[in-house]
């Protein structure tokens, strides 16, 4: 793993640069973050209209394997993070060899590969599915025996919101499910029982620190993330149990950044993870307005080598995405309704499936509300 660096690393000063591998709304709202903080940031992305672009100091357009690009992204910055996963750890080498890259791209490459992530997480004594790896038909086939069906069929890399994944509840699923995915190989999931998705978010420093935001409770439409309520709705002692895995994985990780898991709780209110992923996570959308530091910025501080501050929420919270153009049309109905915190990604093109920004509703503290509160809370939005 990424040896942990000396706990001593000297803060980068306000003024300098810090770099963002990806131009989506994640490498956005961190580079809000850090101007607030008094850095600029420049952006490596291949869409010169990117959401980061639009916010950030400077740019370079290239492909996240072009050396040249890689050359003059790194001699224009102080230090290198990334937004999203599915970028080239072997271009995180190459800059690493230049400017100091947080996470590492070891890390990466643990959370871009399923086989690998979930091999890590059992290495380390962290529950997961069960799971077998497959290369071939007839591997799929003998995973099916041992695990049972249903089981969720699932590319190792490149998979996202649902995509590069198949549900297989009967055999005769099997050879068109291994057919179509790509690319190979995959892995097989066993089914869990869960009754509900959380995730946690936490960041760790140089120095070892960490601050976790409380687990939050994730609702999913049509495999992408609808609703997040902040704080899940699961026991305490359930929380504490979560909390303390995600923890563990940072450490055994080395990692210096911010790191999301991914939960299922079942219904004995055991803890089982799903994925990781060290950035900053949709899930953690909610902490811009309910938190006095918010994942982004505490991203930025450990990549920075700043102090970590404590990750707490002053109030309850309910985020909704806004996927699509029905929903981002709504955007005029949302600006006029008082107490939704509005959050536009700056996108182009408004696909169906594509998140275009989010809102944030808050509540006292300890006074989230139920089911049909919460989405009366969201106004225009109460509906979708």
């Amino acid at each position: 793993m990424t040896p942990l660096p000396p706990s001593g690393m000297t803060p980068l000063p306000p003024g300098a640069t810090i770099g963002i591998v990806g131009g989506g709304q994640l490498g956005r709202m961190s580079a809000l973050a850090a101007a607030r903080l008094g850095y600029r940031c420049h952006i490596l992305t291949p869409e010169a209209d990117c959401p980061a672009a639009l916010v950030s100091a400077a740019i370079t357009l290239g492909d996240y394997e072009d050396r040249a690009a890689l050359e003059a992204f790194a001699a224009a910055v102080d230090v290198i993070t990334f937004e999203f996963e599915n970028v080239s750890a072997a271009g995180l080498d190459l800059l690493a060899s230049r400017k100091p890259v947080r996470p590492g791209a070891e890390i990466l490459r643990v959370s871009q590969d399923r086989a690998a992530e979930k091999s890590f997480l059992n290495g380390i004594g962290i529950a997961t599915a069960p799971w077998r790896a497959v290369n071939s038909l007839a591997e799929l086939q003998q995973a099916a025996d041992e695990l049972g069906l249903p089981a969720i069929l699932k590319t190792t890399r490149l998979g996202y919101d649902g995509k590069g994944q198949a549900a297989l509840r009967s055999p005769g699923d099997l050879a068109p499910a291994f057919k179509r995915l790509a690319p190979k190989p995959l892995v097989l999931e066993g089914f869990v029982d869960f009754a509900c998705e959380i995730s946690v978010i936490v960041a760790r420093g140089a120095d070892g620190g960490i601050a976790s935001f409380d687990p939050v409770e994730n609702l999913h439409r049509d495999h992408i993330l609808d609703l997040t309520l902040a704080p899940a709705r699961i026991p305490t002692q359930t929380a504490a149990a979560a909390t303390q895995i995600a923890r563990h994985i940072a450490e055994g990780l080395g990692l210096v950044g911010l790191l999301a898991v991914e939960m299922f709780v079942t219904a004995d209110n055991r803890v089982v993870v799903n994925e990781i992923a060290p950035r900053p996570h949709n899930s953690g959308h909610w902490t811009i307005d309910a938190c006095g530091a918010s994942q982004f910025e505490l991203h930025i501080r450990a990549v920075a080598g700043l102090p970590l501050l404590p990750a707490t929420r002053h109030s309850d919270a309910v985020m909704k995405n806004l996927v699509g153009p029905d929903e981002i049309a709504l955007w005029p109905q949302i600006l006029a309704t008082p107490g939704l915190i509005p959050h536009h990604y700056g996108k182009t093109e408004a696909r169906p499936g594509r998140k275009l920004g989010h809102v944030t509703r808050l509540f006292p503290r300890d006074a989230l509300p139920g089911p049909f509160g919460i989405r009366d809370a969201l106004g225009p939005l109460a509906s979708e």
